[in-house]
């Protein structure tokens, strides 16, 4: 079972990894760069940010379970 968690906290972070690096820039820092700051014309539309944002949120949201998940088998075994 901890094996299991262990292997899904590994695939959810390097999602989650994916996910925020797909993000657009909001301006300045670190997204410059990178070239994260340049206009382009095939931006993506608001609705698909929005999902993005959504998806982020969601995996976020299972990896801190996972990691609740592993700590407390950790505790209990």
């Amino acid at each position: 079972m901890i094996v299991g968690f262990s292997i899904a906290l590994i695939v959810f972070s390097l999602l989650l990894m994916l996910l925020v690096l797909m993000h657009k820039g909001k301006g300045g820092g670190l997204s410059d760069m990178f070239g994260g700051g340049m206009q382009s014309s095939v931006g993506g539309s608001s609705v698909a940010e929005r999902n993005l944002d959504r998806i982020t949120i969601v995996v976020g949201l299972c990896w801190f379970a996972c990691i609740v998940v592993l700590g407390l088998l950790m505790k209990l075994k």
